[in-house]
């Protein structure tokens, strides 16, 4: 789907302009520039073009620059606006300062409180740092701080990035935005606080926010297809997700246009589930990445990544987060079409953008 480039507060019909090319020492000329639309060829003045430039221009910052954060930050670099964000690691900022990006090194256990108060300087702002055992959100620890930085602030617009594992164990119904949250993890409880109490500090300070409940997140570099060619062994979790009925997944493509249509439609304070239309068992995905894998590499790799590795671990992970996930609501709401409906087209996207075993888009988590 086609996601309006321009700032939330303009509607109708989406405007494309080439900007006057700065250099150092440069001084906008007083002459207008024409702006295109699909209907409409129109002349504005120098001043109503600047203003327009100005609010068109987004600045996001991004809480945890991991596998969703860092393809997201690439998108929106790439329709000029203005990204920074945090990570963990030295090499990882090097990493993304490489590629343009003003990056913050984050210490979940101590965050530095300059990283709060350069938060007041950007009109948006994506949570995607997973809650820590013992403390929940890192960065609210710092609630009252937070507020009175941002209430004086720009940032119009907040997204928390949380997980469908909120809504624990449901058998097999089927859950929308509306079903009770009952998460039976930790983890999964300090998530639910943290949705809470990121959305309440957007409606007292009066700015535009939503949760995004992902599925399971895969993509290029990270994904069934990835392991088996990796041969890699599965996790414990891995193997405890094996033997769920149903998983909900999404592909990171797809979250990054749920997160561009919220942000071209702000809301105040709605959750959205974010997955596929086909909850699936892991055992029917990875066969069908491996079909995949010897369609385009006959004979070189077998599935050593089998459910059968999981086989010590099914009495223990068959009561764990079963549930199907409703997307209707990010059509309904966003007009959200997936690009992936299924894990057969995600799958076949990331089979077909590797040229030999083993070459994909590889980005840290």
């Amino acid at each position: 789907m086609e996601i309006c480039k321009l700032s939330a507060r303009f509607s109708g019909i989406p405007l494309q302009f080439s900007a006057v090319a700065r250099t150092p020492g440069h001084t906008r000329a007083r002459r207008s520039t024409i702006f295109r639309c699909s209907t409409v060829t129109a002349a504005f003045s120098s001043s109503q073009t600047y203003k327009l430039e100005r609010q068109s221009q987004g600045k996001m910052f991004i809480l945890g620059m991991g596998f969703v954060g860092q393809i997201f930050a690439q998108e929106l670099k790439n329709d000029g606006w203005v990204v920074s964000g945090t990570c963990t690691t030295d090499m990882k900022k090097e990493e993304l300062q490489e590629r343009g990006f003003d990056v913050y090194l984050f210490n979940a256990n101590e965050p530095e409180l300059r990283i709060l108060d350069s938060l007041k300087h950007y009109s948006h702002l994506l949570v995607s740092i997973p809650p820590v055992v013992g403390v929940g959100d890192p960065m609210l620890q710092h609630t009252e701080l937070l507020r009175s930085t941002l209430v004086d602030g720009h940032l119009q617009w907040l997204g928390y990035l949380s997980s469908t594992g909120v809504y624990g164990h449901c058998g097999d119904a089927w859950v929308d935005e509306d079903y009770p949250a009952s998460p039976t993890t930790e983890l999964g409880k300090f998530r639910l606080a943290a949705e809470e109490r990121w959305l309440n500090l957007a409606h007292d300070i009066g700015f535009s926010s939503q949760v995004f409940r992902l599925g399971g997140i895969y993509g290029p570099g990270r994904s069934a297809v990835d392991t088996i060619v990796r041969q890699v062994p599965l996790s414990e979790s891995q193997k405890l997700r094996s033997s769920r009925k149903y998983t909900s997944r999404i592909h990171v493509d797809d979250i990054c246009q749920v997160l561009k249509a919220s942000i071209h439609k702000p809301s105040s304070g709605n959750i959205y589930n974010v997955v596929d239309d086909y909850p699936a068992p892991r055992e029917e995905v990875f066969a069908y990445a491996l079909d995949l894998v010897e369609e385009k590499w006959p004979g070189r790799f077998k599935q050593r990544t089998s459910v059968e590795e999981a086989e010590p671990f099914c009495t223990r992970g068959s009561s764990r987060g079963e549930k199907r996930v409703s997307n209707a609501r990010i059509k309904k709401e966003l007009s959200v079409r997936l690009l992936h409906p299924s894990y057969k087209s995600g799958l076949r996207s990331i089979i077909d953008q590797m040229e030999k075993p083993y070459q994909s888009s590889l980005l840290c988590s």
